[in-house]
Order: C-alpha cells, then structure tokens, then sequence
C-alpha cells in the first residue's frame, strides 16, 4: 500500500499512537491466527482524514483504519459502517479490501475501528516512486485502468448485493447542493471566502440525475492501489467512509476535479499536486469520453458536476482548516489549508460565471 523503502509508511505520528497490546489482544480473540510476539504499527501518512496504520506481527499483516482525532462532525468517520459495506461490497467487486475485524467499541484504542487485508500496491501521487519510468504508453495504460475501475464500480447491481439500505437516492444531488453549502456556513473562519453567487448557481441549475448508482465519493488516482508490476492495473480501491447510492455524474465529477491537466491555473494545480499532467495521461475530456464509452451515460451536464466537485472539494478543506482555526487538531499541516479554498471557491465561481455568459 504505498512504495518506497518502508511500503510507504512512516512512524507513528506524535499523538496518534494506539494501546497495541489491546489491539492485539482483540484481533487474537476475533482471528485467532495471529502468530506470537508484539505487535509492529507504522503508519500511512497521505490524507487529511481517517487514520491509517499498516500492522505486522510475524509474517501476518493487516490494515487498521480509524476515524482521525478530535470532535467530528455527526454521523461522519463511521468505522462501522464503513466495514459492513466493504464485507458486502467484496463479494461483487474485488478490488474493494476484505475487512477481518470491526471493533465498535471505543475504549480499545479511543474510537471504533476495523482492520482489513493489506493489497500491496502503488500509491501515485505528486510523483511517480523510483524505478517507474513514466513514459506516455504507461501513463495511458493507467489512465484506461482508473476509468475502467469506475465504470465498473458503478455498473453493481446494489439492489442484488444486497447494499439499498446504504442511501437514499431520490433527490440526492439536491440535498449535496444544500448539504455542501450548509457545511461551508457551518465552518466559516474569519478569511473564508464568499459563496453566495455560487451557491445561488448551484441551486438553480440543478440537472436532472441519471438512474442511481453506487457512488464512492472520493474515486481519484491517490485513493487507488496499482498493480506493483507497471502499474497499469487497479489492484484495489481505499477510502470508502463516504460510498453511498446517488448520482454516478457526481462521482465523476469528483474524480474529475482531481484530474489535474497541465494548462489547469497555477494555483488549482498546487492545491492538488498529481501525477496525471504528466504526458500520456488522459485529458479530462479524453477520461469523460472514455467513461461515456464505457457507462452509456450521457455526460451532457457534466460541467455542472465538475463545478460542484470543485466546491464540494473547498468545503472540505474549510472544514478541516476550521478544526485547526479553532485548536481541535494540533496538525499543521492543516493550517495551510486557508489558501486553498480561496483558490478551489475562485475557480468554481469562475466555472459558473462562464457558464452563465456561455
């Protein structure tokens, strides 16, 4: 899960250690195959969100993920839920992990949690990992595979598998639209920039959805596992706290936001630092084409997707940049965040703005 000479991983940050021994304990009460000897944690340090920790004792290995520190929003980071979806959704998409063990109890490490199998694979991120060479033919084989991987995704049956009870897909995307505006009132800071012309936008041009689908809600190229081989092939999809029935154009229009192409703004590009503007990456209207290809999804409205995935994205980073405004995490990184939602909120008011003259 990651590349480099620790698979990716670092110590254990400062502050967000666990009682091993108790996890331990658990996991040989659940598993009972674990070998003997302590537990080995390190740490996957990407994201700005739930916590990720990469387990070993002997030649066993495991994944435990659990929600980050500090008061949270209610209903979000659920462990639990996150879990029982990944044991249905296994069964008709494979490159969705295996969970082994859920603990919905809190006094074992602070916070439920679950533990999965680990898929090795590549994380691509800002950069390709030593001894990948990222020649156009590569980076368009990975390009075919992430489209690939989502098409698929949202061609499950989600009735026959048994996952209806995961949303409610009838007015979905009207309750993003109201949902994601009330979240970034709700997490103002004193430098937050203004929305209201964008979300006057946004809610009067409200498309109408297609048939309803599994949605991830977070499907980008970091979020996936690559084949540790050439890469081309998606070996696993992570991150699967928001997956909900909805609107597949609001899914793509998520990854599309975070398709960053080279002639994209300076400041879009430094907010969201990829690999996919290296050449042979699929354009974004390259990836659109593909996935319509694929799908048979009339992709008509999809600017409209895409400007809401901008903002969905700055309302995001406003609220984690509130927790730190406010001393709720005492992560700095966080505290970098403040530009970034200027720079997400201009260019999604930019993308309305144009459209309204258009």
């Amino acid at each position: 899960m990651g590349a480099g000479a620790t698979d990716g991983t670092i110590a254990v940050r400062e502050g967000e250690d666990f009682d091993r021994a108790r996890v331990l304990d658990f996991l040989r009460a659940r598993l009972g195959d674990l070998p003997d000897g302590p537990l080995a944690v390190r740490q996957f340090p990407s994201g700005a969100s739930n916590l990720t920790y990469l387990l070993q004792s002997g030649d066993w290995e495991a994944v435990l993920r659990r929600p980050p520190l500090g008061p949270l929003p209610p209903k979000a980071h659920d462990m639990v839920r996150e879990a029982r979806l990944l044991e249905r959704l296994h069964a008709v998409y494979p490159l969705a992990p295996n969970p082994r063990a859920i603990c919905d109890d809190p006094a074992i490490i602070g916070a439920p949690f679950y533990v999965m199998e680990r898929r090795r694979g590549v994380v691509l991120d800002d950069r390709f990992p030593p001894g990948f060479d990222p020649t156009p033919a590569r980076c368009r084989r990975i390009s075919e595979s992430v489209v690939a991987a989502l098409a698929q995704f949202h061609a499950i049956d989600w009735r026959a598998a048994g996952l209806a009870a995961l949303g409610y897909p009838d007015g979905f995307l009207a309750r993003q639209v109201r949902g994601w505006i009330g979240r970034y009132d709700a997490a103002r800071t004193p430098d937050a920039p203004e929305i209201a012309p964008l979300a006057e936008w946004l809610t009067a041009r409200l498309p109408t959805s297609p048939a309803p689908t599994i949605i991830h809600n977070d499907f980008k190229l970091n979020n996936l596992l690559l084949a540790p081989g050439d890469l081309a092939p998606v070996v696993a999809v992570l991150d699967w706290e928001m997956t909900t029935i909805g609107d597949p154009l609001f899914d793509l229009g998520v990854s599309l936001s975070y398709w960053v192409e080279s002639a994209d703004p300076p400041g879009l590009r430094a907010i969201l630092p990829t690999v996919t503007d290296t050449p042979g990456f699929y354009s974004r209207r390259e990836f659109m084409a593909r996935y319509a290809a694929l799908s048979g999804r009339d992709l008509g409205a999809i600017d409209y997707y895409l400007t809401l995935a901008y903002f969905k994205l700055a309302t995001i980073l406003q609220q984690i940049y509130a927790r730190w405004q406010r001393g709720q995490t005492r992560d700095e990184r966080f505290g970098t965040f403040g530009p970034g939602v200027r720079a997400l909120i201009a260019h999604a008011t930019g993308r309305a703005e144009n459209s309204r003259e258009s």
